[in-house]
């Protein structure tokens, strides 16, 4: 299934100007999933001017069509200022809602499909989204212009309205001339010192629907009528398979439809929820193993142990590399564990289906529409341009929603293929996760072990670094294989570490690639999550074999990194003097091409467990598109990372996940949550990553201040197992 998305990424990538490229016409076509014309259609004007990322309606509605899904880190919000800010409109007459599958125009320009991920939302569309903005002003301007016989310089846009004189027009009432105007070959955007929304908090677009709980907004509120509900019995063991099913008592039971069995699993089909559920029990599956991960996590920690003992694949070299370890004067060498970790987002997987074998609509939190779009055609057999892809709000993600295989969208689309064979009569079908079926069904943050023995000479810098990592590969089999895997070494394993900003001359890192049979994803923040916790209190372990202050060792190996030391610096101002009976620890890290220090102080409670008490955050991300937003993410993804160091873990028996919810599954407690202080360091940057660099750092600053405390370097984690947390 992923050819199609191999080609998808082989195409070249679309232009930011690709708003130039469709008009009314070709939108009405866009929505029902048609190919795209290469040039512009004419408008009649009823519907208001029309454009692939902004829609004026007659009624003064500014209708923002957003590419990326917005699963509570604000995108939305982000793209619909910057259309805003350029357009010179009032914020209260913006909405926004979500493009249609179409990565010929609504392409991450970042990675060339259309799909969100990687903290690119902003960042891709910082030009993309104003220079729409800026073609739609443009345009109502020269049709105010011909309406009232002036120059176009003679008006003035301002709040949503234009002004010439005694002349004034909404921009609705100026909306239907305005498509006959022709689409500027290219437009000026403001200057920084122009912006008036830009930099300044714009209210959360979404916010009065999430505070009414109005129905329908998210994936899981779907409901069209008849819809009825699948539930999927998946093997209890990673690669199972069904040998045989007695499904007589589930379909004795009050509701049930159907129990349909699939690659997947074994699906029951019933007219509510909990009847599925409860029919779902009722069901007796006999399953193979014989091809199953039939190791427990005992078994796999110790085959990564024995890993550690052996060289691996070379992932980078800086001058002599490890032989330098030979002039150190002292030496630090740790070994670091990390557990499989789930991503746990509220609102579990769920996606609806319509289909009556030659069409098909889905709806659901898409994070990577081109891929689900591809592999619910080619599961269902049926053309892309009869495949309708209707992305809704999503209760969050950390990278859950972003698959690399569809397979979310593959079991849908097999439940609503199964489905019209057996009965014959098309459906609308919800297929929906439990919490259980989400927290035992994988695709989790791999689980990792580091071996690093570093040194610093007789003058307390550092002398030899030598890094060795043992791991799944995230992109493997996967179609961004071909772009993310050099040389058998899959990046995501050792970012944050082959490229750390530390001026360490002398380094070499090696990597294991594992074969297990879990599936796994990126988590918030991929591989920094474990790579940054290592390197940072490693240099928090050099520091202090040389005899130096951590702030000042870390300082003085950026000398060529002045925004993430200037970061660094930050929040350590900002944390101000360290309260009495309080412990401090600090960590740095550059992400998503932004800089992020924190500062973490904690005490030690009686029973030796650890409450983080504040952290102080500072960010350099270029510019701060909302900055209100910038601080709500920050907190978050600090919070995020906090929550996976403290007690989750993922762990296995024979094969089978031990955790089923969040009573085991331990997420982040609100009496675990410290008071955050996010200080955003002013810059004129393109913006950069917000939703994910303020996670790597939080670990290790904790892990810092325990040691501080305890002289306790917790290097197996969770926090838990050491029963501080």
């Amino acid at each position: 299934m992923l050819h199609y998305l191999e080609h998808a990424l082989a195409a070249p990538k679309p232009s930011r100007r690709s708003f130039l490229k469709l008009s009314a016409g070709a939108l009405g076509g866009l929505l029902l999933g048609a190919k795209l014309p290469n040039t512009a259609m004419a408008q009649n004007g009823d519907d208001g001017l029309i454009q692939p990322f902004v829609h004026i309606t007659p009624d003064n509605r500014i209708i923002v069509l957003s590419k990326h899904l917005d699963k509570g880190q604000g995108a939305a919000t982000g793209l619909a200022t910057l259309v805003a800010e350029e357009l010179d409109a009032d914020p209260a007459q913006v909405a926004v809602e979500f493009a249609p599958s179409n990565p010929q125009v609504y392409a991450n320009l970042a990675f060339g499909i259309q799909g969100t991920g990687g903290s690119t939302a902003m960042s891709n569309s910082w030009s993309q989204y104003r220079e729409a903005g800026a073609a739609a002003r443009a345009m109502l301007v020269s049709a105010a212009a011909d309406a009232w016989g002036v120059a176009p310089d003679a008006i003035t846009v301002a709040a949503g309205r234009l002004t010439s004189g005694e002349n004034s027009a909404s921009f609705g009432e100026m909306a239907g001339p305005a498509a006959s105007q022709a689409v500027p070959e290219a437009v000026t955007l403001k200057a920084p010192e122009d912006w008036v929304l830009i930099g300044k908090t714009m209210n959360r677009v979404e916010l009065p629907a999430k505070t009414k709980g109005s129905v329908g907004m998210f994936g899981v509120d779907v409901q069209p009528d008849d819809v009825l509900i699948a539930v999927t019995a998946r093997p209890p063991r990673f690669g199972g398979t069904v040998v045989s099913v007695d499904a007589a008592e589930a379909l004795a039971m009050p509701g049930v439809q159907q129990v349909l069995t699939i690659p997947q699993g074994v699906v029951v089909v019933a007219d509510n929820t909990w009847r599925a559920m409860q029919a779902r029990d009722a069901l007796n599956i006999e399953w193979d193993f014989s091809n199953a991960e039939n190791r427990g996590t005992d078994a796999l920690q110790a085959e990564y142990r024995a890993l550690l003992d052996q060289t691996g694949l070379p992932a980078g070299t800086r001058g002599t590399g490890a032989a330098k370890l030979a002039d150190a004067a002292e030496l630090v060498e740790l070994d670091f564990s990390f557990p499989f970790l789930a991503h746990a987002q509220l609102e579990p997987l769920n996606v609806t289906i319509e289909f009556d074998g030659s069409r098909a609509r889905l709806w659901s939190g898409f994070q990577m529409q081109t891929v689900d779009h591809s592999v619910a055609s080619a599961v269902l057999g049926i053309p892309m341009d009869a495949v309708e892809i209707h992305t809704t709000w999503a209760g969050g993600s950390f990278g859950r929603r972003a698959i690399a295989d569809g397979h979310y969208a593959a079991e849908a689309a097999m439940i609503g293929k199964a489905w019209l064979e057996a009965t014959g009569a098309p459906q609308p079908i919800k297929m929906i996760y439990s919490r259980e079926d989400d927290i035992k069904g994988g695709y989790y943050r791999p689980m990792h072990m580091h071996r690093v023995r570093a040194g610093v000479d007789g003058d307390g810098n550092l002398s030899g670094w030598d890094h060795r990592i043992v791991g799944q590969g995230i992109f493997f089999g996967t179609a961004f294989e071909e772009y993310l895997v050099k040389d058998g070494v899959d990046h995501s394993s050792v970012e944050g570490v082959v490229d750390t900003p530390y001026a360490i001359p002398d380094m070499s890192t090696e990597v294991h690639h594992t074969e297990v049979g879990v599936p796994i994803l990126w988590w918030r923040s991929v591989g920094h999550t474990h790579t940054a916790y290592v390197m940072e209190v490693m240099m928090d372990r050099l520091a202090r074999a040389a005899g130096r202050d951590p702030v000042e060792f870390r300082l003085a190996h950026l000398e060529g990194e002045p925004r993430l030391a200037a970061a660094l610096r930050r929040a350590v101002s900002a944390a101000g003097d360290l309260p009495e009976g309080l412990h401090r620890g600090v960590a740095v890290h550059k992400s998503f091409n932004s800089y992020v220090g924190e500062v973490a102080d904690i005490r030690m409670r009686e029973d030796g467990t650890v409450k983080v008490e504040k952290v102080t955050c500072a960010i350099d991300c270029g510019v701060a598109i909302n900055p209100d937003n910038v601080v709500a993410q920050v907190e978050g993804a600090m919070a995020y990372g906090l929550s996976g160091v403290l007690r989750e873990e993922i762990t296995m028996t024979d094969g089978e996940v031990d955790q089923f919810n969040y009573p085991d599954y331990t997420p982040l407690r609100m009496t675990d949550m410290p008071e955050v202080v996010v200080e955003i360091i002013e810059s004129t940057e393109d913006p950069t990553g917000v939703g994910e660099p303020g996670t790597p750092p939080i670990g290790p600053a904790v892990a810092n201040a325990v040691a501080a405390a305890t002289g306790q370097v917790v290097t197996d984690l969770p926090f838990s197992k050491h029963g501080l947390a």
